[in-house]
This record gives structure tokens, C-alpha cells and sequence, in this order.
């Protein structure tokens, strides 16, 4: 039985990359019947986008969605700077799927304004041969992770996540977190919106202040390379999900064989999705 809910907000797939945790985000797009998804940015990575490497699973994501579109979400789809080349597409409307870079809504009376936040990003505004350098590092240290925990889960031993450990524990790291967070505040006050929405910097948060007496809620999806979060509304009310393998019942794939027609169509949906997303990239 799949969960409904009125809003889910994704960001930061990170599809075409090692780090993306695929496998577990079709885990989770199954479980749930969404009547908006918002995928807030860097959905799929184009910076490291490389035509021998784009796995079955990441094509298998690409499809749940456009299934989900299909089957009557709504789905936004807001550019990020990973997938910026997108942006020259902006505006265009395919049936329930919507293409924007930046997206306003009234929920609940409330005005909410979502963006994926690279704009707030300097080494991306004035260096971004610099923050493509630090994309390739820090696929590299997600890879080394991938391999450790793998080990680790040989050993019985939780996950670990060495990216998380340098930006929760690193003094620059903090204060560029902090900042970020601080600005996209400030400039949704400045704009009268009661809630600011991003993605970006794979901190999956909840955070409510005051200023000059406005109320302002700032929410931040989080990924699915570090923390396997989302956003999820319902009756009035934003959480922020994490995935836990546990909530899911695994059923060993080599006790179903599809029929021939249903392995037919799904190498020639999947062949078709790579063949448009070369064209495109």
C-alpha cells in the first residue's frame, strides 16, 4: 500500500554520478503516491555526465517519475547549477510535468518560494571551473565511502558518511552552511514569502525564525548521496524523511521472470530515455 501525500520535495539525486543512491530512492518513489513532487535541483548531474556511465537503476529513476507524471502528479522540476544546461528550457510544460527554474505556491495561505540555492553559492557564481573541481573531488571521496561501507556492512557495522563528518565538523564548512541558510532567510523576507524552500547543500533541515517580527520557516530537502531525505506535507504540517532499509520489505528479484513483452517494453522505454538524454547533455 503506497503512503499518500499531499507534497514531496526531492533535491539533490545526483543521478549519472556514483555517489546516487538509486537502488533506495526506487525504494522510496514506490512506496509513496505523491499529488505534488517538487525535485528541487541537481536531479540529474550533468557536469559529470558520461555516456559509459548511466546505470540501468538511474534510468529506472527517470522513469519512475515520468510514471508518476503520468499516473497524475504534479511534478515540478526546478533546475539546479548540476544540471544547469536545463535552465535554457525553462517554462516549458509537458502535460504534468513542469520545467521551471525558480517556483512560487500558496499553500495553506501561505506563500512558499522554491529554489534550488546555488545562487547563494560564491564559488559557483564567480568560480565555476573551481566548483566543478570540487564536484570531482567529492564524487571521488563519496566513492572511497561507497567502498568502505560496503566493508562496513560486511562487519555488521553501520553506514558512515565522511562528507558529513568534514561539513558538520570543519569551522569553514559550518560557516558556509550557516551563512547559506541565513541568506536565503533574509532575502524570502525581503520578499514576503512565509516559507523558503532549497536544495543544494545536502542538509535536509527544518528551521523557523522571527525577523522584525515576520515569521519565516526555512526548509532544506537534504539528497540521496549522504542523508537519503526528503520533505514530505501532510494536513498542514512538513517532516523531513530519512530513509531506513529497514521499512521495506526486499523480495529476491530471481523469484519473479517477467514475460517477454514486459522486458521488450522496458529496454525500449530505457533506450529511448538514454538516447534523449545524450541528445540533450
Amino acid at each position: 500500500m503506497k503512503r499518500e501525500i499531499e507534497i514531496v520535495v526531492l533535491s539533490d539525486l545526483h543521478l549519472g554520478t556514483y555517489g546516487c543512491h538509486a537502488n533506495e530512492l526506487m525504494n522510496y518513489l514506490k512506496s509513496i503516491k505523491p499529488e505534488v513532487l517538487v525535485l528541487n535541483g541537481d536531479i540529474i548531474d550533468i557536469w559529470q555526465f558520461k555516456k559509459n556511465f548511466f546505470p540501468k537503476e538511474h534510468l529506472q529513476v527517470i522513469h519512475r517519475i515520468l510514471k508518476m507524471a503520468n499516473n497524475g502528479t504534479k511534478v515540478y522540476y526546478i533546475t539546479g547549477n548540476h544540471d544547469e544546461k536545463l535552465r535554457n528550457f525553462a517554462d516549458i510544460q509537458l502535460s504534468n510535468l513542469h520545467l521551471v527554474n525558480q517556483l512560487t505556491l500558496s499553500i495553506n495561505n501561505k506563500k512558499y518560494w522554491f529554489f534550488h540555492g546555488d545562487v547563494f553559492d560564491l564559488s559557483i557564481k564567480y568560480s565555476k571551473s573551481f566548483a566543478k573541481l570540487g564536484a570531482l573531488g567529492y564524487d571521488s571521496l563519496i566513492r572511497l565511502n561507497n567502498l568502505v561501507n560496503v566493508c562496513r556492512k560486511k562487519l555488521g557495522l553501520e553506514r558512515v558518511s565522511f562528507s558529513k563528518m568534514v561539513k558538520y565538523r570543519v569551522k569553514e564548512a559550518v560557516k558556509f552552511i550557516q551563512d547559506f541558510e541565513q541568506m536565503a532567510i533574509e532575502k524570502a523576507v525581503e520578499k514576503k514569502y512565509d516559507y523558503v524552500v532549497c536544495g543544494h547543500i545536502h542538509r535536509p533541515i527544518i528551521r523557523k525564525e522571527m525577523i522584525n517580527g515576520k515569521s519565516i520557516t526555512y526548509l532544506n530537502s537534504g539528497d540521496w548521496v549522504e542523508h537519503l531525505s526528503a520533505l514530505e506535507y501532510n494536513s498542514g504540517k512538513w517532516k523531513i524523511y530519512e530513509y531506513d532499509e529497514m521499512d521495506y520489505n526486499f523480495t529476491n528479484p530471481k523469484l519473479y521472470v517477467p514475460n517477454k513483452n514486459e522486458v521488450y517494453q522496458e529496454v525500449d522505454e530505457f533506450e529511448h530515455l538514454q538516447d534523449q538524454m545524450i541528445s540533450i547533455f
